[in-house]
């Protein structure tokens, strides 16, 4: 393959082709990360985190183009891409004022030496990024990974080159240090050599966790730090005191956001028997109302799926689920036409062992499961290889907390609809992934945890 073209999913026509970099450029990218690096590690973090506020205002000023051009490339409603943008430039001032805090030296209890810990950076990060947020799965680890000190060399999803390109040129704009970022248009063949190069002192990727389990093993082999955000099947609990409307009104959302396409994004919906009519009544209902539509029209809530394949995955997912014995509410067939459209869908009475109980359904398409109670509710939440995020709803939130203590997750909310927010440690267990993006955790997760001991002068 020598280069990659970006199809826009409302249409399936292309937009534009790109000629993939050669191995010289990618020595080339390399070798100046490596050289800014050194440099901007010698940056005082009080000169560093003011670069965070420039990226901020380049993407503010130009959120419109930045926002359309996510439409286009991966099919996201216009209004959540203009939100996408936002948290961004968000995430970008909320470390350009809290990184000096989280990397201050921390002083030791040793009363026979002056003692410390300080957090120094690794070096030049391989940020391995997917479609599914272009812009905002770069900058929620590139903000504190470059206030820390890193570099960072971004090798995105080859279905959104435009938003790769564009991701630098907002570094650019902002004034980054000549070489300190790049995005590599390459091959996905070419990710292990970069992963294996002396000059790649981490990887973080967001992805799928077949890639997930690959990147381990090359980043492994090089003996490398990572950090993994992978697949999720994250559970929704519904226990029978909690506020069935306000629920299924926030399960909506949970589902539907970003046409379903998360890691994040609740799938599995846990209702407990005593309400699980009312409650299935009521998603359905709300599911049936939202728009399906062209994504750039504000009012639209479901644009088109990104790629033809992966709505091609859902549907083979929901036929086989329905085989099983999972009950169609609503959907369940691709729509006919133009672009990658698949309707709001709901299965209703599905059980553990079905397809849409045991594999991530990467779409618009929500598994409802009937609880005998909470214990039960709990048991089905955990009865599964992923551990990313939980919501769980109940009129009592004493209760909500104890069995919170006993969900296998990264994050569980209480009351809400689980998501990623810069003030807050954000990843997952199992095969999930590991490691932690955002708050205080998030910006340590690049650094080396130095102990300096200082002992009188002789």
């Amino acid at each position: 393959m020598t280069q990659i073209t970006s199809i826009n999913p409302a249409t399936g026509a292309p937009i534009k082709s790109f000629a993939l970099q050669d191995a010289a450029a990618v020595d080339a990218a390399l070798e100046a990360a490596a050289k800014a690096q050194r440099e901007w590690r010698l940056v005082p973090i009080a000169e560093r985190v003011k670069l965070l506020t420039r990226i901020a205002q380049v993407l503010r000023a130009d959120k419109a183009r930045y926002a359309e051009m996510i439409v286009r490339e991966m099919g996201k409603p216009l209004a959540e891409a203009e939100g996408e943008i936002e948290k961004c430039a968000y995430n970008c001032d909320f470390y350009a004022e809290h990184a000096p805090q989280y990397l201050a030296d921390e002083p030791m209890p040793n009363p026979a030496a002056e003692t410390v810990v300080e957090f120094d950076p690794l070096g030049v990060v391989l940020a391995i990024m997917p479609w599914n947020y272009p812009f905002w799965q770069y900058f929620r680890f590139a903000a504190p990974a470059l206030a820390a000190g890193n570099g960072a060399i971004l090798k995105h999803a080859n279905n959104v080159p435009e938003c790769a390109l564009a991701v630098q040129e907002v570094m650019e704009k902002a004034g980054t240090p000549v070489g300190l970022t790049a995005t590599l248009l390459i091959d996905n063949s070419q990710v292990a050599g970069i992963i294996a190069d002396d000059r790649i002192a981490a990887v973080t990727l967001t992805g799928s966790t077949q890639v997930g389990a690959i990147v381990a093993a090359q980043a492994g082999t090089a003996l490398k730090k990572q950090v993994l955000e992978l697949g999720g099947s994250d559970p929704f609990i519904v226990l029978a005191d909690a506020d069935l409307e306000a629920a299924a009104e926030v399960a909506i959302k949970a589902r539907y956001i970003n046409v379903g396409q998360s890691c994040v994004n609740a799938k599995r919906f846990i209702v407990e028997e005593a309400v699980a009519e009312r409650f299935t009544a009521l998603f359905v209902e709300k599911a049936a109302a939202l728009k399906v539509g062209d994504p750039m029209e504000r009012d639209t809530r479901i644009g088109p799926m990104a790629r033809g394949n992966l709505r091609d995955t859902l549907h083979d997912q929901v036929l086989r689920s329905v085989a099983e014995g999972a009950e169609l509410k609503l959907g369940g067939s691709p729509i006919e036409g133009d672009g990658f459209y698949y309707p709001p869908t709901v299965l209703d009475n599905v059980k553990p062992g079905m397809v849409a109980f045991v594999e991530e359904t990467f779409g618009p398409v929500a598994a409802i499961i009937r609880a005998r109670d909470a214990e039960h509710a709990v048991q089905m939440a955990n009865d599964s290889e992923y551990g990313l995020g939980c919501a769980l709803w109940t009129g009592d939130a004493v209760r909500g907390r104890e069995l919170a203590r006993r969900i296998d997750a990264g994050a569980v909310f209480i009351n809400g609809m689980t998501a990623s927010d810069p003030r807050y440690p954000f990843g997952g267990i199992k095969r999930s992934g590991y490691g932690r993006e955002l708050g205080v955790y998030g910006i340590r997760e690049f650094v080396n945890i130095k102990t300096v001991w200082t002992g009188p002068a002789k």
